[in-house]
């Protein structure tokens, strides 16, 4: 058995005879009292169970295996397993003259029966007997069983014949699969021996490939639930893709085509080689020691790495945050969880592999048995029409090393005619391209034929998300070009992605795929209508593919990117413009988000801005494409309608400033542009409802170009009704085509309405995604919330009733009635407090004509949106417009505000202490203080007073 694998040395830990003789000792001193006898023994298997505990965790922190401290904490519970069982018999329920039916053998089955165990993982026992229950075993079992429930193990057991254990396997993949790694503990050794005789004879036996297909399907089946992409941020260990449980599966089908007495035994077929049998252990040793730290650390059988418990664990695992020789100040915990990702992959790696081994064996012996499964069919190879390359059983393969060899660009064209012919890559050309990528130098990345491959699996590919994702996985795309080779396994320590830097990258490729085909036309309408205008597609999925190559760059992520992206370009042998041009789309390519979500759309400074940084149309059209990519592949539940409604606005409004040409004023023809559109709508709602007519007269242009016709004649209407009342009136629907409920409300204006409104909300456990509001000649205010639940939907579209409470306490508000909200709870960040949020206060004189730009950035949480609102109230400013975002942990928001004089915020002394006390809201750790808004609620809020 390979040297890593060698079961530790029990002994040294727990002394068996030592243990025996002290629970001997223990039922002599208290003969005739069981109970005492029980308790002492109790005692003393705890204590020796704990030390062998404490010993391995030890050893484990100060840098002992993984495989090595789950052989460890197998041996120690073997020890006390036995133990127990010899105590039971002896002293507790002896047979001096057992009969047949008497005999009773304890086996360990599951991962215990494989000698591995993880601090807290169950116990899963086999009490085996050769007859019916009798009054002994049962007694005997059930004295065991309670004592391990006592000494904290969750145990997992069954008591079955010998002749049942064989009838179940049959029926049921699960016992099955147990009985499979089935080790006998203590007990009648002729039991033990008989029953996996009978497993190898009548159940194993000529059921290789039976057992083969159940197990691949719910290797399926289970990445299915845990997540089907290994690169999660926060990854089940045991049971995610690329886990423990994926290496397991391959024991279990080596095993079970080869029976063996051990597990250790399958390392040493023939079907695996040493780089291979390296591989398996690497992976098993990191992912075990991963494993057995998380169970210590949090005291439990916790098997998701998530955010809170990573970097103590990065730290456990030898990973600190300290200057590196190498230059390498990427974080601590980020360096960890990409040997996380790359360990990850490699599983990938083996499990093909390990699969084309089978293949090859299994169609020596048997053609139409397992390798029917697998998809490999004898005498199915035939040679395609590019030389060296075959097709076989389905899958594309090529003739040997010799192919690569010949000529390295064959390593690009594999995935070109993969893409073509909807291919998957065999196994054994999976392996050889593995081997082969030392071929991939800067000769190759350079080479015309090579570039010119790549670029049509990039920008014309059928399957281009399949088709990276597997040259990815082989490590050909990261060899190819570099820049991408950066940030494959790279995560980024923080709650708003969901996936590795590359994962994320491949994702977003995928879905500039998907717009050019149509196929998302239901939820972007404008990026689908938008991209066969697209003249330089190439460009577009160059910059999708590069935009995040710079992180942790030299100089920030959007210079080191566009650096990053014009290297990869030139090897590519782009002409000079195309290559600026991915480079610029790179630099860019969160601009448009950061505007839409962070500026007021409807200010024509701001839109002039935004059209001065895009300069012309086929740059704003391949940033509208780009920014939609991006944002979607982030994670689920990361894009929603409002996002679209923003990036819609946006890209109308600039594409309007580019029809009106290059003379003049930019922000005046805008302006011009929005008072002609104002002044046909004003016309239109008088038209439409001649009591209007004074709602009309009084309200700003901004409101008509802001809302469609259909609101302003529900407004008017609302209005009559708020003035009917004598204070106030709300009103709410569900707006289906932002997810959203929107709730208006007419009130008297005063100071702190929009805060206490917004306050209001959030004690309902409402989250505001959007939000508008308009002064009427100083008098009133209308106010437009969009709000949704805490899962993401429109809310109270599941509880209407709850919506109308909300209205009622809205209409309360604007009386000016106060609002208790919910009850106060205690803050409990959970996996955010793993993050440390540094705030952060800025104030820009310059985004906008008209006020200044407070823009606030720290740690989100319930109450927030109230509290800054109220700060900003209380500093006698006037909120004109605010926008609202959130990337995971961190909140980020944009106040637009001037003065009581209606003037920008330029003294500096006030500047200085306006920021000090935005600062100090943003550190508190509670909402207490402030009624606000439940955390991870933001969208944004556009408020125009």
């Amino acid at each position: 058995m390979p040297p890593r694998l060698r079961p530790t040395r029990i002994e040294y830990v727990v002394d068996g005879i030592k243990l025996r003789s002290q629970l001997t000792a223990a039922a002599l001193s208290a003969i005739g009292d069981e109970a005492e006898q029980r308790r002492r023994a109790l005692e003393i298997l705890k204590a020796a169970l704990f030390r062998g505990r404490m010993i391995a965790k030890e050893r484990l922190e100060n840098g002992a295996g993984g495989i090595e401290t789950a052989r460890l904490l197998s041996g120690v519970t073997d020890e006390v397993v036995t133990a127990l069982y010899d105590f039971t018999t002896v002293h507790v329920f002896r047979a001096r003259n057992p009969t047949e039916g008497e005999r009773l053998a304890v086996m360990a089955v599951g991962g215990y029966g494989r000698g591995t165990l993880a601090p807290f993982s169950d116990l899963d026992l086999l009490f085996l007997r050769p007859y019916k229950q009798t009054a002994h075993a049962e007694s005997v079992i059930e004295f065991m069983l309670y004592a391990l429930w006592d000494l904290g193990f969750k145990v997992g057991h069954a008591s079955r014949t010998v002749e049942e254990c064989v009838k179940l396997s049959k029926e049921d993949f699960t016992i099955r699969t147990s009985i499979l790694e089935a080790r006998r503990l203590t007990g009648d050794e002729q039991l033990a021996s008989e029953l996996k005789k009978r497993f190898r004879d009548e159940v194993i036996k000529g059921t290789g490939a039976e057992f083969v297909t159940a197990k691949l399907k719910e290797r399926d089946e289970r990445q299915a639930r845990a997540g089907a992409s290994r690169y999660l941020v926060e990854p089940n260990i045991k049971e995610g893709k690329g886990g423990l449980r994926d290496l397991n599966t391959l024991f279990w089908i080596a095993q079970y085509l080869h029976p063996l007495d051990s597990p250790d035994q399958a390392l040493s077929l023939d079907m695996f080689d040493r780089r291979e049998v390296r591989a398996f252990i690497r992976a098993f040793d990191f992912l075990w020691a991963v494993r057995s730290h998380l169970h210590f650390v949090t005291g439990r059988p916790e098997e998701r790495l998530s955010f809170d418990l990573q970097p103590e664990i990065a730290r456990r695992m030898g990973y600190f945050d300290r200057p590196r020789k190498d230059g390498d100040n990427t974080p601590a915990v980020e360096r960890f969880m990409r040997r996380y990702f790359l360990i990850a992959r490699e599983v990938g790696v083996l499990t093909r592999q390990f699969c084309a081994k089978l293949e090859a064996d299994q169609a020596k012996k048997k053609p139409q048995g397992l390798s029917r499964f697998l998809g490999a069919r004898r005498g199915s190879r035939k040679p395609l029409d590019v030389k060296g390359f075959a097709e076989d059983g389905g899958r594309l393969t090529v003739d040997g090393p010799e192919t690569f060899e010949r000529d390295p660009v064959n390593l690009i064209r594999l995935f070109v005619v993969a893409d073509r012919r909807n291919m998957d890559l065999h196994p054994d050309a999976f392996t050889l391209v593995t081997r082969s990528l030392p071929l991939i130098t800067s000769k190759l990345r350079r080479d015309p034929e090579a570039a010119k491959a790549f670029l049509d699996v990039l920008a014309r590919g059928k399957r281009t998300l399949a088709t990276l994702t597997l040259m990815n996985e082989t490590g050909v795309l990261g060899r190819f070009i570099p820049e991408f080779g950066h940030i494959v396994a790279q995560m980024q320590f923080n709650m708003y992605h969901s996936y590795t830097v590359d994962e994320h990258t491949l994702r977003a490729v995928g879905l500039i795929a998907d717009i050019a085909r149509g196929d998302l036309s239901v939820d972007h309408p404008l990026s689908v209508q938008t991209y066969p205008l697209i003249e330089d597609r190439e460009a577009l999925f160059l910059a999708m593919l590069l935009h995040d190559t710079g992180k942790g760059g030299v100089g920030g992520q959007e210079k080191a990117g566009a650096r990053a992206a014009r290297q990869a370009c030139e090897r590519l042998g782009l002409e000079r413009e195309r290559i600026e041009l991915v480079a610029w789309l790179v630099e860019h390519h969160l601009v448009m988000s950061d505007f839409a979500q962070k500026r007021d759309v409807a200010d024509p400074h701001t839109v002039t801005a935004f059209a001065r940084i895009v300069e012309n149309p086929e740059r704003l059209r391949l940033l509208l494409v780009l920014t939609v990519a991006d944002i979607r592949a982030v994670g689920p539940g990361v894009w929603n309608g409002w996002k679209g409604q923003l990036l819609r606005e946006l890209f109308g409004s600039t594409e309007a400033i580019f029809r009106g040409g290059r003379g003049g004023d930019p922000a005046a023809t805008f302006a011009r542009h929005l008072h002609a559109e104002a002044g046909q709508a004003r016309a239109a709602l008088v038209a439409a409802d001649p009591a209007a007519a004074d709602w009309a007269a009084v309200m700003e242009d901004a409101y008509f170009t802001g809302f469609e016709a259909a609101d302003h004649l529900a407004h008017a209407a609302l209005a009559r009704r708020a003035h009917e009342a004598g204070g106030a009136a709300a009103k709410a629907q569900i707006r289906s085509d932002r997810n959203a409920a929107e709730i208006t409300v007419i009130a008297p204006d005063r100071r702190g309405l929009f805060a206490d409104l917004a306050s209001v909300i959030a004690g309902f456990g409402a989250n505001v995604v959007g939000a508008r509001a308009f002064t009427i000649q100083g008098a009133e205010a209308l106010d437009v919330f969009y709000v949704q639940d805490v899962a993401g939907q429109a809310y109270g579209c599941e509880a209407p009733r709850t919506l109308e409470r909300l209205v009622e306490a809205l209409e309360a508000a604007g009386r000016g009635e106060t609002h208790t909200g919910e009850p106060k709870r205690p803050r409990d960040l959970g996996r955010a407090a793993a993050f440390t949020i540094i705030p952060t206060v800025t104030v820009d004189n310059d985004a906008s004509e008209d006020a200044s730009v407070i823009e606030v950035s720290g740690r989100d949480r319930p109450g927030l949106l109230g509290a800054l609102a109220h700060t900003l109230t209380d500093a006698g400013l006037s909120i004109l417009s605010a926008h609202i975002d959130n990337y995971g942990e961190r909140a980020v928001d944009a106040f637009y505000v001037c003065g009581e004089d209606g003037q920008k915020l330029t003294d500096p002394r006030r500047v200085a202490g306006l920021k000090a006390v935005l600062t100090e809201v943003l550190d508190q750790e509670s909402g207490e203080a402030q009624a606000g808004r439940p955390r991870l609620s933001r969208a944004r809020a556009s408020v125009a007073r």
